[in-house]
């Protein structure tokens, strides 16, 4: 993420660019005269104090030791290798939280404090339940860290978990889909997402030699979680990569941009989907991460056990996986309604 400044209409904004990444949109446009520039490919919010601080840009209205304290934890979290995204969210969600309580002293804040925070702050501004989360974490981690004492989890109001059912597509929108593409990359790219169930970040992240054809695996290195996992990838796919490296022969990554040795842009991707749907006509709002769901949920209607769905995604619980039973329609489809029988 690159963060910069502009004017806009004599008005002093924070201009923000990043790769597509969905969640970021989203809690962009939770922000109060946030604005999508599509010539220049950017967002660009108000300059002030609670934008920064959601930002995380410094603000000069915090007390220089809260600042000093938001420091030495953005260092402690980069010294136990917390993952970049990490460390910017629950950085931004505790300055988030200091700038609310900028008037007080870190030693007086408490319990009583996080949850006056969750209903004056949070729920006032309607903002999501996983952001609420992300901030009572953030704010945790701070004061046990940084702060030396611990809030008690108990007394911290937490949201009931939001249970969504993950989108899934038919084997015939699927097939559609992964044939609509004429670029040999753009087909590549879909129907390895599909094929292995793989994350956007984690397709991007392949390089030529993560392929091993002999044994017919698909190798995916520090994906989420930090962790390796193979995948099995059929003799079809192995055919489609071969010919689509012949013809771009990537130096660096499996799928390169328009500069030779750079990852292909996630933003791009993204749009190859979208005219991948046109093509298919097919209406509905599908993401990337729609084929990985869908790769899972055919597994488990093809009869593949739950544990080894659970290992080929790269989930560390099986509750993660779990949610698949309940989007599988096999088992359902054999129950006839008693309506059948009036």
């Amino acid at each position: 993420m690159r963060i910069t400044f502009c004017r806009k209409r004599n008005e002093k904004r924070i201009k923000i660019e990043f790769p597509y990444h969905l969640g970021t949109i989203q809690f962009l446009k939770t922000i109060t005269g946030s604005c999508w520039e599509a010539d220049g490919r950017y967002w660009h919010v108000p300059d002030n104090s609670e934008n920064r601080a959601l930002l995380g840009l410094p603000d000069d209205s915090l007390p220089d030791n809260t600042l000093k304290a938001l420091s030495e934890f953005k260092h402690w979290m980069q010294s136990r290798r917390y993952s970049s995204n990490t460390i910017i969210v629950y950085l931004n969600a505790v300055e988030v939280f200091l700038t609310f309580y900028k008037d007080r002293a870190l030693a007086e804040i408490s319990n009583a404090d996080v949850i006056h925070f969750n209903n004056a702050y949070i729920l006032h501004k309607a903002l999501s339940s996983s952001y609420q989360n992300q901030v009572v974490n953030g704010i945790k981690l701070f004061f046990k860290t940084i702060q030396g004492r611990a809030l008690n989890p108990e007394l911290i109001h937490r949201p009931r978990g939001e249970k969504t059912l993950p989108n899934v597509l038919s084997k015939a929108e699927v097939k559609a889909i992964l044939e609509a593409p004429f670029n040999a990359k753009h087909k590549a790219m879909l129907s390895l997402i599909y094929a292995c169930g793989l994350r956007c970040g984690e397709l991007l992240s392949l390089k030529p030699e993560h392929v091993d054809s002999k044994r017919q695996i698909l190798i995916i290195k520090q994906s989420k979680g930090r962790k390796d996992r193979i995948v099995p990838i059929g003799q079809g796919i192995i055919n489609m990569l071969r010919l689509y490296y012949i013809a771009y022969k990537p130096e660096i990554y499996l799928f390169e941009g328009q500069l030779k040795g750079t990852p292909y842009d996630s933003r791009s991707l993204q749009m190859v989907l979208k005219q991948s749907l046109k093509k298919a006509g097919i209406n509905k709002p599908v993401t990337l991460h729609w084929l990985r769901h869908s790769y899972a949920t055919h597994l488990l209607e093809s009869g593949t056990d739950l544990r080894y769905i659970q290992a080929l995604l790269g989930h560390s619980s099986s509750r993660t996986t779990e949610i698949y039973t309940h989007v599988s329609t096999k088992s359902i489809q054999n129950i006839k309604s008693p309506f059948e029988d009036l």
